[in-house]
């Protein structure tokens, strides 16, 4: 009985990642948004330190200060194969933001820092719904702190680099099946990579680039395990625990190239390499009762690759239009696919705009509307299945200063 207990309890832990896996808030620029999210060919300003640290040095201007975010609106459906019962996410409105600003040292030399969250998301599905013992809630955030150095090797080509420092957190609910039990995870983590990018301008109306964002490998120590649970079970489950848990953050490595069709119409295409398949196991390690709840998980993610077009047309010296759309495969493995963050097949189409009323100052408008294809899935160590959907609505909105 008390082996069984613990086993049982040790799968609903084991089903929780504490990443948001399967997809990356690339919400780091609104112009890039409004463009697919393409960006690595592209010469953007501050925005470059994420997309681009080799683009960085072609800055226009002595400095430039570009700020913003975006509000994250969605929605998960789940449905039974087997009967008629439904369930729907209630999720809050996530906030993932960006924070740039870079200075030319010399005319070759700019040096930049940035702060933003490409992880992130909180999950919410009803406290009596049929997945409840996989998850109920789950909150994830991850901040990027990045000083940058860019440099013109010459009028066509520029590099640079970037050290990344990364805060994450994540707090997560579950139901446990004894007597309305819960079970609640909280930790936090620091770890450190870095950001490389190649720009080369081939033609007067071609750019091309390249961008590595390295993975990251998070461990998570001294976390805390809460149990709520029957006094009649307290001797054999400690109510407080500590837990520790080794988990990557996938390297990216993207290519792009824009291109001048017209004098007032710019082309940008990429693709995007998501190296998921470094998420193969999820491991928990408790310091009390550690032989009997810890435990290896596969997730078996694979890599995903990601093709982006965007398209940006200069109405007039204070407007500018853009448009875009990209295609997201999944990186999930259909039997071991966990509700905490649902990544299904998904479409995705961004518009934006530019106004700007001065020479020094200019506003970004983007949305994006993402749709995931409905996909039958299954967690198959909980005998757990059904059919999943999703959608989420994006605005957002930049503000940049130059000077």
């Amino acid at each position: 009985m008390r082996k069984s207990l613990f086993n049982l309890l040790l799968l609903m832990l084991a089903s929780t990642s504490l990443m948001a896996g399967g997809y990356q808030v690339r919400l780091q620029g609104a112009r890039q948004t409004g463009m697919g999210l393409t960006g690595t060919a592209l010469k953007s300003g501050a925005s470059d330190i994420f997309y681009n640290p080799g683009s960085l040095s072609f800055l226009g201007k002595k400095f430039e200060l570009n700020l913003g975010g975006n509000a994250i609106i969605s929605k998960i459906s789940f449905r039974d194969l087997e009967s008629d019962y439904t369930a729907k996410t209630d999720n809050p409105v996530s906030p993932p933001f960006f924070v740039y600003g870079a200075g030319k040292i010399t005319d070759k030399l700019v040096m930049g820092l940035g702060v933003y969250t490409p992880y992130g998301s909180k999950t919410v599905w009803p406290d009596d719904w049929k997945g409840r013992y996989l998850i109920q809630n789950i909150g994830l955030r991850a901040y990027y702190l990045q000083p940058t150095l860019s440099y013109q090797l010459s009028d066509k080509f520029g590099i640079g680099a970037g050290f990344v420092y990364m805060y994450g957190k994540a707090d997560i609910q579950k139901a446990l099946p004894y007597n309305d039990a819960t079970a609640n995870l909280s930790g936090s983590a620091t770890a450190m990579g870095f950001n490389l990018g190649l720009f080369f301008k081939a033609t007067d109306k071609i750019n091309l680039g390249i961008n590595y964002r390295s993975k990251i490998d998070v461990e998570l120590t001294e976390g805390d395990a809460t149990f709520d649970i029957p006094t009649s079970i307290s001797t054999i489950l400690p109510t407080n625990n500590k837990f520790s848990a080794s988990l990557p953050m996938p390297a990216n490595l993207d290519f792009g190239v824009s291109i001048q069709a017209t004098d007032k119409l710019l082309l940008s295409l990429e693709l995007n390499w998501v190296m998921w398949g470094v998420y193969d196991t999820l491991t928990f390690t408790f310091k009390e009762k550690g032989e009997l709840l810890n435990s290896k998980n596969p997730r078996l993610y694979s890599d995903s690759f990601i093709p982006r077009l965007g398209i940006e047309y200069n109405a007039s010296q204070k407007l500018t239009l853009r448009a875009g759309a990209y295609y997201d495969k999944t990186p999930t493995n259909k039997d071991y696919f966990n509700p905490e963050t649902v990544s299904l097949n998904t479409m995705a189409f961004t518009f934006g705009f530019t106004y700007k009323p001065t020479d020094n100052l200019k506003v970004d408008f983007s949305f994006a509307q993402l749709f995931g294809q409905e996909m039958e899935r299954a967690y198959t160590p909980a005998n757990f299945s059904g059919k999943y959907k999703s959608s989420a609505s994006i605005p957002g909105l930049g503000i940049t200063y130059s000077f």
